[in-house]
């Protein structure tokens, strides 16, 4: 981090890799940067590319490393959640596990981290963005758990929003379609898919969407951004 007590701090979970890693990139020229992963070696690269960021590798399942980590943020200016997981299945093929575990991961892991940093949000009147998807719209035949989660997440957003707003914190929702991932690959995989990269979104052009609402102004909040592969 930098020396400079006046630059804004900004939390990103799912920093090692895609989308998270690009939201610290369009971020790192003026915030300091805390970045959360389970890699800790991929995060100490990034940190390395990165002069104003700092590892903060924890495993967003696990509620005592969570808590242990939090201690002594006691001001937060901007709190990203990249981190997730798309599992696809038919509700046929879909066992109870795969729902514990996507919703363990995608809500519970979003909704704990926030509840603990809440008074370091409130101190800086923060704003929280959450990388949503195109799921949490609309459900397709074989995500169906993948998409609960996602409408679970954006109705944690609207909660969050409407309770937390009179305090200063700000609150977004980014779903962006279907984007050039490790993830998207694993998708096209289980689908039986063709992978062409040129289909999908950049991982950039999403974290351009998180900078928007992130660097929006004093006086605006950015409530949702729909972001989705141009067509040809």
């Amino acid at each position: 981090m930098t020396d400079d007590p006046d630059r804004p701090l900004a939390l990103i979970t799912g920093a090692s890799r895609g989308i998270g890693a690009a939201v610290a990139r369009t971020l790192a020229d003026d915030h300091d940067l805390l970045l959360g992963g389970r890699d800790p070696q991929a995060l100490v690269a990034l940190a390395g590319e990165l002069p104003s960021a700092t590892p903060w590798p924890v495993d967003l399942t696990d509620d005592a490393a969570v808590a242990q980590a939090v201690r002594g943020l006691d001001r937060l200016d901007v709190l990203v959640h990249c981190a997730g997981v798309g599992l696809l299945g038919t509700v046929a093929e879909t066992p109870a596990a795969t729902w514990r575990h996507q919703f363990e991961v995608n809500v519970v892991a979003v909704a704990e981290l926030t509840r603990l940093l809440l008074p370091a949000l409130r101190a800086a009147r923060g704003r929280v963005v959450l990388l949503n998807s195109g799921a949490g719209h609309a459900a397709r035949a074989g995500w169906a758990s993948y998409a609960a989660s996602k409408f679970a997440l954006r109705a944690f957003a609207d909660a969050l929003r409407a309770e937390e707003g009179g305090n200063g914190v700000r609150v977004t929702s980014v779903h962006p379609g279907r984007t050039d991932t490790d993830m998207q690959r694993e998708v096209v995989r289980q689908e039986s898919g063709e992978y062409r990269p040129e289909r999908y979104l950049r991982v950039e052009s999403v974290a351009a969407a998180v900078a928007l609402a992130v660097r929006a102004s004093a006086d605006a909040e950015v409530v949702e951004v729909v972001v989705r592969p141009a067509t040809a």
